[in-house]
């Protein structure tokens, strides 16, 4: 399989995780928070770390092939906070409205059934297109990582599948609780994953053709600042929300020496 078909594959993948997140709210009685707290500070850390290790690296000796050690490190570190900026814009402009309802149980989530449905109704279906419009560069990322190393695009894309469940849960409760639908409120969570393949789609066909050092570079570091921003703005954050603190912080230090270990092997 070359590096393409594996990049589109390992971009559906995350994606779609958002589905899972939605068999859990409807066939578990009782959410592990801690197990969720340390899956989430993993996947923090397994960006965090690849971000600055790796990615950053890599679009700094892109650019200073180009341009020269000093203004390749700037222009690197330029577009780094350009893609902080990028994602800080997208979250200011439409918030991704990720709080699946204190991680209750699905039982318990049947007293608040009283609430307006249309309410919920739409509650549900804005955290369905914030979440596509939030997953579009995530997929831009899965995609450019993984042509440019699949080891590397692998590590992102279970970051970001686990990074999604959340988001799956935000989406698929309110719809149920809104309609009685399962398979309603499963399809809206399934699908408003579906941005990230289409990221991975429009890097394809459009980056694809333009890509050279100075391209590869700039985008590279942007995609570590978008994994950085969404590490410390939604990953830890939530992580910390539903369980305890230190938890969330053992995750993302094992995340961390995990991401380490594997570039290690395979260095």
């Amino acid at each position: 399989m070359n590096n393409v078909a594996l990049a589109f594959l390992l971009t559906l993948f995350a994606g779609l995780s958002t589905g899972i997140g939605s068999l859990l709210a409807f066939f578990t009685k009782q959410t592990n928070k801690k197990f969720l707290s340390a899956a989430l500070g993993f996947s923090a850390g397994v960006m965090i770390y690849v971000s600055f290790i790796e990615i950053f690296a890599k679009a700094r000796n892109s650019l200073e092939l180009v341009y020269g050690p000093h203004k390749g490190y700037w222009y690197t570190v330029i577009a780094f906070f350009a893609g902080i900026i990028i994602m800080g814009i997208i979250d200011k402009v439409i918030p991704s409205n990720e709080n699946p309802h204190e991680w209750r149980d699905v039982e318990e989530m049947g007293e608040t059934k009283e609430e307006n449905e249309s309410e919920l109704m739409r509650m549900g279906l804005f955290s369905a297109l914030a979440i596509a419009i939030h997953n579009f560069p995530e997929g831009l990322a899965t995609f450019i990582s993984s042509v440019q190393d699949p080891t590397l695009g692998i590590s992102i894309a279970i970051a970001i599948a686990i990074h999604n469940i959340p988001e799956g849960i935000a989406v698929s409760v309110p719809i149920y609780y809104a309609t009685g639908n399962r398979k309603k409120a499963f399809l809206n969570s399934f699908f408003s994953g579906l941005s990230e393949p289409l990221g991975a789609i429009i890097g394809y066909t459009v980056l694809m053709n333009f890509i050279n050092d100075v391209i590869f570079g700039i985008i590279f570091a942007a995609v570590a600042g978008i994994m950085v921003y969404i590490s410390l703005d939604e990953l830890l954050p939530t992580a910390e929300k539903y369980g305890e603190h230190h938890i969330a912080i053992y995750g993302l230090v094992g995340g961390m020496a995990v991401m380490a270990l594997s570039l290690l092997l395979v260095a």
